[in-house]
């Protein structure tokens, strides 16, 4: 299971994990993407990217902004700066909802596409992905994407296809420091 934050950062990842061998799966999860016209912005990129793997299935999780920013402010985590302990914990919803769906379609492993991310402390999400694999008894593929020029790599392929490329993260506060 590949759990898809958005298509830029999965192109990489999808490309070698297929060149790898692996059956995958993906899990794209939205309800941290604010507002709703971004949301559909980045599922339309997605969709693109995906009409070149038809092989791959894909899994849309609930889009369900007001539970995450609900979740987010009952744990006070929602005026955080971005990189802090809003960003861990909405990996956590993330991966969570990824683990499960990779439960239920009977996957081994679960892997994300985050890494790519120059943005994202590799560290953390290394951490939490094992944390939550552990807890559905699954297997970790700790892949860090933006190795050997995978984010440049991934900005390469997103500009062929004409993939809608963000400016920030997903969530508002993310945006507003953007």
């Amino acid at each position: 299971m590949l759990h898809i934050c958005c298509a830029p950062d999965a192109t990489v990842p999808l490309d070698d994990l297929e060149l790898e061998g692996w059956d995958i799966a993906g899990y794209f999860y939205g309800s941290n993407i604010q507002p709703k016209g971004e949301y559909v912005k980045r599922l339309e990129a997605l969709h693109i990217l995906m009409s070149n793997h038809e092989d791959i299935k894909v899994i849309e999780g609930e889009y369900e902004p007001e539970q995450w920013r609900t979740h987010m402010e009952s744990l006070n985590l929602i005026h955080e700066p971005e990189g802090g302990l809003r960003c861990a914990e909405c990996f956590k919803l993330q991966f969570e909802a990824a683990a499960q769906e990779a439960v239920r379609l009977g996957c081994t492993h679960i892997s994300t596409s985050l890494t790519i991310s120059p943005h994202k402390d590799v560290n953390l999400i290394i951490k939490i992905g094992e944390e939550i694999a552990a807890k559905y008894n699954l297997i970790w593929l700790p892949k860090i994407w933006r190795k050997q020029n995978g984010f440049l790599r991934s900005i390469k392929i997103s500009r062929e296809m004409g993939l809608y490329r963000q400016n920030y993260c997903g969530c508002l506060p993310s945006r507003a420091s953007a």
